[in-house]
């Protein structure tokens, strides 16, 4: 899709009108209200396939399109990633077990703006580890996004959300990052999470892009398995991932993806 709007920096990292940033919170909000509707859908016994199924029939309804059904031969208008699962996990006919964590990941287009957000959620009662690994994830990615302002850096974004994982003993994974988004899926700049104060390019209002650390019990080395989608951890640990999609402000960031009804964690009714 064509992309004419704003200007573009040295890097190639778009910044675009004050008037755009209505665009991508239509956008945004959809992705989060199906992302809200999928709560009750994620319980033991069900399958990833039917939870999928229930997010393309809702991004149908609401007049829009997935941005991943046809994306790279992509099939599906979610990826649900389980347990061991970093990213990119594939929904099909696994069936979900009491104490089971997965990260939802839906992308949708509303008018022509992309909507990107992911978040965990847990099918029955979680181990202690577990929560702690979500809530530590979860904490990394607003961390994150309170180094977002004008004149702060990229590598301020990944030292906040390194820090604060690593100082838990926790791994943050290297091998995927965030993305600038807009009227295209995937644009400059990569957002890193892991990194050095003050290194990268500049932060300017107007730039659009996601924030979405995964983070392992473990170690942060992955695999790609032989799908060519789905990414583990090599040790077999648990992995977390929460992502919005996030507009830079004159005094900080705007978030375009919050949940409507306040429940962006999946253990307590957090407004994000």
């Amino acid at each position: 899709m064509d992309e004419t709007n704003g200007r573009m920096t040295r890097e190639g990292i778009r910044i675009y009108e004050p008037a755009d940033f209505d665009g991508m919170h239509k956008a945004g909000r959809l992705a989060a209200e199906i992302l809200d509707a999928c709560i009750p859908l994620v319980k033991p016994g069900q399958t990833t396939g039917a939870i999928d199924a229930e997010i393309t029939r809702m991004v149908d309804d609401a007049g829009a399109k997935s941005a991943t059904i046809g994306y790279k031969g992509y099939q599906h208008a979610s990826c649900i990633s389980v347990n061991h699962v970093v990213c990119h996990g594939i929904p099909g006919p696994k069936v979900l077990k009491d104490g089971d964590i997965l990260n939802i990941d839906v992308t949708v287009i509303v008018d022509g703006w992309f909507g990107d957000t992911s978040r965990m959620y847990v099918a029955g009662k979680p181990s202690r580890k577990a929560e702690r690994l979500i809530d530590i994830t979860h904490e990394s990615l607003f961390l994150g996004i309170a180094a977002v302002k004008p004149g702060n850096t990229f590598g301020d974004i990944g030292h906040a959300i390194q820090a604060f994982a690593e100082g838990h003993r926790m791994g943050v994974v290297r091998d995927f990052c965030g993305h600038g988004l807009g009227r295209v899926f995937h644009a400059p700049p990569n957002v890193m999470h892991y990194g050095r104060p003050g290194t990268g390019p500049i932060l300017e209002e107007g730039m659009f892009f996601t924030i979405e650390p995964m983070v392992n019990l473990g170690r942060p080395e992955t695999k790609v398995l032989q799908d060519d989608w789905t990414a583990v951890t090599r040790d077999r640990s648990l992995s977390a991932q929460f992502e919005h999609s996030i507009g830079v402000t004159s005094d900080g960031a705007e978030i375009f993806t919050k949940s409507p009804a306040g429940l962006f964690h999946p253990t307590f009714g957090q407004a994000s």
